[in-house]
C-alpha cells in the first residue's frame, strides 16, 4: 500500500494491506488488471517463459537472503518443488554447500540431474539427520530452508540445523508448530526467521541473472498446455508423478 509501518520502512513484502493477485484478489483470469507501473519489472531480451519464472525464483531469492548463507557454509532445503528448486538456485549462487532433502524419489532425481546437485537426501526411513551428519562432517546444516508447509516437517527441521544455525520458514503451514524448545532451539541458539513474498530489488536481481545467463531457466517448464487443453489436463498437473515442474499455458 506504500503508506502502512511496513511500507514505510522499506518491507513491502510484508504490507500490512497486501493484496496479492490471484491470492487476496482475483489475478490473471479475470477480464482485466489495472495497477501502478512501479509493480511492474520489464526486460527487452527475456521471452514471455523466462517472465513467467521470474516471481517463483523471486521467493526462493528472498528466502535465501533470509538465511544469510555464506561460502563456507552448508544449505539444506527441505521440499523439491518449486519454491525449494528456487531457493537452491541462490543457495547455490551464495557459494555455500547445498544439500536437497524430499520424500520423492523422482524430484530429488530432477534435482540431481537437473539442478546440479549431487547432495540429497529422500525421507522415510528415520535415518535423514545421521545421513545430513555423514554430508557435514557432523555438523549439521548452517542454514536450513524448509519449503514444504508441512507442520511436521517443519518442526523436524529444528533437527538438521547446526548450532548457531538459522532456520527459515519459506512454506506455509495453517497448523500449528510443537517446537522442542530447550533440546534443540535453546541448546543451540537457533535463529528462526520466516520468509514472506519477495522484494522489488529480487524481481530486478533475477531479471538480471537471467539475461548474463547465470540463472538457467531450462530445466523448469517441463509441461507446455495450449489454452484450449486447460480444462481437460489441469487436474493432472497437479499430479507429482506427472512430473510436473512448472507448466505453462500458451496462448498462442
Amino acid at each position: 500500500c506504500g503508506k502502512c509501518y511496513s511500507c514505510r520502512r522499506g518491507y513491502t513484502n510484508c504490507c500490512e494491506h497486501n493484496q496479492t493477485l490471484g491470492v487476496m484478489c482475483d489475478g490473471g483470469l479475470t477480464e482485466r488488471i489495472i495497477l501502478p507501473a512501479n509493480k511492474l519489472h520489464t526486460s527487452a531480451k527475456l521471452t514471455f517463459d523466462q517472465l513467467a519464472l521470474v516471481e517463483t525464483l523471486a521467493i526462493g531469492c528472498h528466502a535465501v537472503d533470509r538465511g544469510e548463507p555464506k561460502a563456507n557454509e552448508t544449505v539444506l532445503v527441505i521440499g523439491a518443488g518449486p519454491i525449494g528448486l528456487s531457493a537452491m538456485v541462490f543457495a547455490k549462487l551464495s557459494g555455500a554447500k547445498t544439500i536437497v532433502m524430499d520424500v520423492n524419489e523422482q524430484r530429488l532425481k530432477f534435482v540431481r540431474e537437473r539442478m546440479g546437485i549431487s547432495d540429497t537426501i529422500q525421507v522415510g526411513d528415520g535415518k535423514e539427520q545421521e545421513l545430513l551428519a555423514a554430508l557435514t562432517d557432523g555438523q549439521l546444516a548452517d542454514v536450513v530452508i524448509d519449503a514444504t508447509g508441512n507442520n511436521k516437517s517443519m518442526v523436524a527441521a529444528l533437527n538438521y540445523c547446526a548450532f548457531k544455525a538459522r532456520l527459515v520458514y519459506v512454506g506455509i503451514a495453517h497448523a500449528d508448530l510443537a517446537i522442542p524448545h530447550a533440546p534443540a532451539l535453546h541448546r543451540r541458539e537457533l535463529d528462526i526467521r520466516a520468509s514472506r513474498n519477495a522484494l522489488p530489488k529480487d524481481f530486478d536481481r533475477i531479471i538480471k541473472l537471467i539475461e548474463d545467463g547465470k540463472i538457467d531457466t531450462t530445466p523448469w517448464i517441463t509441461h507446455q498446455v495450449p489454452f484450449a487443453n486447460v480444462v481437460a489436463d489441469f487436474a493432472s498437473l497437479a499430479k507429482p508423478e506427472t512430473g510436473v515442474i512448472k507448466a505453462v499455458i500458451s496462448i498462442n
